[in-house]
């Protein structure tokens, strides 16, 4: 199917500027993945790309969304302080840049200290040495990296396991070798899981597979019980967002969390799109350990 949503809505009766989830309240967990384009210099003065004209709409849809938890990648150390400062004083982040000495993009995740408590974090290299920051080794020119985070729901006592990532966008085999390291990663933890991340990759393609593979995680969106939007293209570029375009930014889960809702939010915050990649949402149930005998 392909066409583009109108300008007065998204296909399902939800007019641009509305919130898609927006806060919410336990045993609700709302979870984002969201790239948010690093500033880039040299843009043309009326571009939707310079970081002067859509920080006011990052900035809206943040506040408007509120995350419990948010996956971000493209994030450098500035405009990840607006991320936070945007969000809120209650919000915490973890991770750092990419490089060997820990400076430049990273993928920050940042988290709502109301509700959640962190316990322990990681961040680790997607390369053949996972261990030594800023190092490559699987065709990707550039570092890539994954970030980890236990957590406990202060409401429910859950624990579970955030992952957050932004693969490759030129080596393939890259991109499926990262697949395998977080799947691995998930199932080292033990722990119920959400995966977030710019994976450039498709539905149908080898990287997906591998994360999905054997079924230890699964498409948020595919097994929600409502859908919030159609399966728009999650990178339409500051354009109309488009049904014939690859959602190649993902949430996926460990089976036993439930997924109430899911959407790729197309909607315009203070006018305009904070990035060039839409936020994926979903709206999670961690499960709640028994209660000691």
């Amino acid at each position: 199917m392909s066409g583009g949503v109108s300008s007065n809505g998204d296909g399902d009766g939800r007019a641009f500027g509305e919130v898609l989830v927006g806060p919410t309240a336990p045993p609700e967990l709302h979870v984002m993945s969201y790239n948010i384009r690093r500033p880039i210099a040299h843009v043309m003065p009326h571009s939707p790309d310079r970081w002067e004209t859509r920080r006011p709409h990052l900035a809206a849809l943040l506040e408007a969304e509120q995350p419990s938890i948010l996956g971000t990648q493209e994030a450098m150390p500035r405009t990840a302080g607006f991320v936070r400062h945007s969000l809120g004083r209650h919000y915490r982040s973890i991770g750092h840049g990419r490089s060997a000495n820990g400076g430049g993009e990273g993928c920050p995740l940042f988290y709502d200290t109301r509700r959640l408590e962190l316990l322990d974090w990681s961040q680790q290299a997607l390369s053949p040495t996972p261990d030594v920051p800023g190092s490559t080794g699987w065709g990707n020119r550039v570092p890539r990296i994954l970030v980890a985070g236990i957590f406990r729901d202060r409401a429910t006592s859950a624990r579970f396991v955030a992952v957050n990532t932004h693969f490759d966008h030129l080596s393939r085999r890259s991109r499926v070798l990262a697949a395998g390291a977080v799947r691995e990663l998930v199932a080292s933890c033990g722990l119920p899981a959400v995966v977030t991340g710019d994976l450039n990759s498709g539905e149908a393609t080898a990287p997906l597979q591998e994360l999905l593979r054997d079924g230890e995680l699964l498409d948020a969106y595919a097994i929600a019980a409502s859908r919030l939007t159609p399966e728009w293209g999650s990178f339409p570029n500051y354009g109309t967002p488009r049904l014939d375009r690859k959602r190649i930014d993902w949430i996926a889960t460990t089976p036993g969390v439930e997924v109430l809702e899911a959407g790729i939010n197309p909607h315009r915050y203070a006018g305009g799109f904070g990035s060039d990649h839409l936020a994926v949402q979903a709206v999670l149930r961690m499960p709640v350990p028994a209660p000691a005998p």
